[in-house]
């Protein structure tokens, strides 16, 4: 989980700064960095929840 949420930060990050070099406002920015981050987590949580299915049927 901690890998999950340091890539998620980074993400973040990343995403907020990209919006600043395009001439984005800090709030813009700031929803931008959040966004991505969101998108992130959703993500990472998706790909576990679908490899544990597959898994499940699998190993059964």
């Amino acid at each position: 989980m901690t890998v999950v949420l340091v890539v998620a930060v980074i993400v973040g990050v990343g995403a907020g700064w990209l919006a600043r070099l395009d001439q984005a406002t800090w709030p813009a920015a700031a929803t931008r960095a959040a966004v991505a981050f969101a998108a992130t987590v959703t993500l990472f949580g998706v790909a576990v929840t679908a490899v544990t299915g597959i898994l499940t049927v699998v190993l059964e």
